[in-house]
């Protein structure tokens, strides 16, 4: 019995078998964990409740910007010193209103009096110089006449003595020389009489021509005077319109202001203008005649842009903006007012509510709700033109699609939001 009894041997896995199922196992649970972190990983959960939903629809669209404004007088006219001088008198102070013509300040210039002065006695003087010359050119054309007038009698005193004698010549009364001596003088003042009226129309001419020039040399100077006259008035600073003094740069007596110098402001307050700044992104796109409309007081107002400023500083530039209508009466010199600026005509598109996602996503995907309604998948898309309440859908997305616009801070790189 004991040579019966014989040890089981256990049998063994081969070494090959042993590898080829581990590597099967480590291939299964490999598999199985990705699966379970990308699902747990491409997905999660939010609250429903605590998003922002919108729909896709097809509407009018017009791409407008917000810019700042400040409300401005329609006219604004500004003081200069037309000459320098020192402020000699204050008749008004800034912050009141004045009537047109009415005095703001006076400056004194002694030099420019003295101009006056001197140009004043040279024009007199002038003056007294035209006077004698014209005194003197009667007195010449009087005596010239008179010569004249002389030798007109003479000539007709001797053409008839000449006449008599050429007769008694020929009857052979008188002699030869009788007659010629007669014929001589007769020729002589003939010739006298013709230098005599030529002397006469040549000095009258010459006269004539020498006050021409007094009279031209006067008028200039009478126009140079006017002028400087009219500076020396300008010394005396008058309200060119009716308005509000908003400003006065002279407040001490003795204070030297130079030509040119900027001396105050008057508004025009019978109306306002919108003066706004806008980034320079919009310079080409923002054109005369564009609309803008703003709110004050629970009422709207338009405006439309009717003078565009090109120069750009600190990376903006300006534009002027003309109420389209009625006028706001609350509105205030300085007020600033927040305006929706259209850059472009009313448009059919199809339109998605702007929200928050914009931030993370720059408007290149957004989270779609699936039919079930119970989650939002990733989709792309494409936005084009904005303003500050939709954007333009270019690329996919539909009218009735809903997408979830609040923000998505906080989703990473989700790729499903599950309700």
């Amino acid at each position: 019995m004991a040579g019966m009894d014989r040890a089981i041997e256990k049998k063994k896995w081969p070494a090959i078998r042993i590898v080829k199922y581990s590597a099967i196992s480590l291939f299964v649970l490999a598999v199985s964990y990705l699966l379970i972190f990308k699902s747990s990983s491409s997905s999660i959960r939010v609250e429903k409740d605590r998003l922002t939903i919108s729909t896709v629809e097809r509407g009018p669209f017009q791409e407008f910007i917000p810019v700042m404004g400040e409300a401005l007088p329609i006219n604004t006219v500004y003081l200069d010193a037309v000459e320098g001088g020192r402020v000699e008198k204050i008749y008004v102070e800034a912050g009141t209103m004045i009537k047109k013509g009415a005095p703001i300040l006076k400056l004194s210039n002694t030099d420019l009096l003295l101009d006056v002065m001197f140009r004043e006695a040279e024009f007199f003087q002038q003056s007294n110089n035209l006077r004698n010359t014209r005194l003197s050119i009667e007195q010449q054309k009087l005596s010239l006449q008179q010569d004249l007038a002389q030798a007109n009698y003479e000539l007709l005193t001797r053409k008839k003595e000449f006449i008599r004698l050429k007769a008694l010549y020929r009857e052979q009364l008188i002699s030869r020389e009788a007659f010629d001596n007669a014929k001589d003088s007769y020729d002589y003042m003939k010739e006298k009489q013709k230098l005599t009226r030529e002397s006469m129309d040549q000095d009258l001419l010459f006269r004539n021509k020498q006050v021409a020039e007094l009279e031209e040399n006067l008028n200039r100077m009478k126009q140079n005077l006017k002028i400087t006259q009219a500076k020396l008035n300008s010394l005396v600073i008058k309200a060119p319109v009716s308005g509000y003094l908003t400003s006065l740069k002279a407040e001490v007596i003795g204070e030297s202001k130079q030509a040119g110098e900027r001396l105050g402001q008057i508004d025009v307050l019978d109306g306002f203008k919108v003066r706004a700044r806008i980034d320079e992104h919009y310079i080409s796109r923002v054109e005369m005649g564009r609309k803008g409309e703003f709110s004050l007081a629970g009422k709207d107002y338009l405006l439309r842009v009717s003078k565009i400023y090109p120069e750009v500083t600190e990376g903006r530039f300006e534009v002027d903006l003309t109420f389209d209508g009625g006028v706001p009466e609350k509105l205030r010199n300085g007020q600033t007012v927040h305006i929706r600026l259209a850059l472009g005509d009313l448009t059919e598109a199809l339109l998605l509510p702007r929200g928050g996602f914009y931030q993370t996503t720059g408007g290149n995907w957004v989270f779609v709700v699936d039919s079930s309604g119970s989650a939002a998948v990733r989709r792309p898309v494409k936005l084009g033109r904005w303003n500050t309440d939709v954007y333009e859908v270019l690329e996919g997305l539909k009218p009735g699609d809903k997408v979830v616009t609040s923000s998505y801070d906080g989703y990473g790189n989700m790729k499903k939001l599950v309700f």
